[in-house]
């Protein structure tokens, strides 16, 4: 029942006109040249006892890439399935064949509301749209589940995924309205309603 009511969520936050889809796609693609239909994923939920080395190897990548790994990307890292998996959260894994290139998690903070962390795309894959669909499976999830709000944490320097955020409705706020954020490279905050 809880899968059919997902499934019927994505099918509505997927439903989205030609020219819009056409349009993200100019937009993320730039100057890149690519065929006209998106690579075909799979997003699957991480079950405890799963093997996560594709969820810190995708996030790992972008992290080192742009800063350094704190304390808690480690803990959540190495151990996601006590980090969020048991506490009640959710771990969304994008595969392309048996390639795993894209994840997102929710980690849920009390009173139904979920922080949106962890959200990676392979590099050799980013501007496909793969991040948007993720991204909006994410959300139709936690609208399934009963999630009241999302939030995140971001940067200023990742202007692609701000600007995908914004694009699927989350909205600037102040960090004071947000759960303690423990990653210091955060300067920018953002929630949804759901």
């Amino acid at each position: 029942m809880l899968l059919n009511k997902i499934l019927d969520v994505i099918k509505q936050a997927s439903q989205t006109t030609d020219m819009e889809l056409e349009r993200f796609h100019n937009l993320q693609m730039g100057d890149r040249e690519c065929g006209t239909n998106p690579p075909e994923i799979e997003i699957r939920s991480l079950q405890p006892g799963d093997d996560a080395t594709a969820f810190r190897t995708l996030n790992e990548e972008w992290i080192t890439r742009y800063f350094t790994l704190e304390k808690k990307d480690r803990e959540v890292l190495n151990d996601p399935e006590n980090a969020i998996l048991l506490k009640g959260g959710h771990i969304l894994m994008a595969y392309m064949g048996h390639e795993a290139v894209g994840c997102v998690a929710l980690v849920p903070m009390g009173n139904r509301i979920y922080e949106l962390s962890k959200m990676a795309v392979s590099p050799h894959l980013r501007g496909l749209g793969i991040g948007r669909r993720l991204l909006e499976h994410a959300v139709a999830w936690a609208k399934a589940i009963g999630a009241a709000s999302l939030f995140l944490g971001s940067n200023s320097k990742l202007e692609n995924a701000v600007h995908l955020y914004e694009s699927i409705g989350f909205r600037h706020v102040s960090p004071e309205r947000l759960p303690p954020n423990p990653y210091t490279r955060a300067n920018v905050f953002m929630e949804m309603s759901l």
